[in-house]
């Protein structure tokens, strides 16, 4: 009696099936994850650029013109493109300030933050 110790070839074709899934599920996740780390990364420096508009207004210390807004800031090594927004409220002292940053002029705002400046 010959007995043969080993795999068929159909049990090694499973197991790299198996594998081969598995390595790929596990590739998705990783790309994913990276993907969602990129765009927090964005999120929050575009969050920090429209913290910055509003304080450098606040630091004038002068009453804002109702009216539109914008300009480029560098951050990180990237240009960042704000949009300000200056409306008036039912207080006639106070003024709302809405900041949109983008990554690109074309794309949607990564962060919008609403502020206000008082007399």
């Amino acid at each position: 009696m010959n007995y043969y110790k080993g795999f068929t070839l159909l049990e090694v074709l499973v197991a790299l099936a198996i594998l081969a899934i598995a390595l790929s599920a596990i590739i998705k996740v990783t790309a994913e994850n990276a993907e969602n780390a990129s765009y927090l990364r964005d999120k929050t420096l575009a969050h920090w650029v429209a913290m910055n508009v509003l304080t450098e207004i606040r630091v004038k210390e002068e009453w804002p013109n109702l009216g539109t807004k914008n300009g480029i800031s560098e951050m990180s090594n990237r240009k960042w493109y704000w949009f300000l927004k200056i409306s008036s409220t039912v207080d006639n002292e106070l003024r709302r300030l809405e900041v949109k940053v983008k990554l690109h002029k074309k794309t949607e705002a990564l962060t919008t933050l609403v502020g206000f400046v008082s007399l």
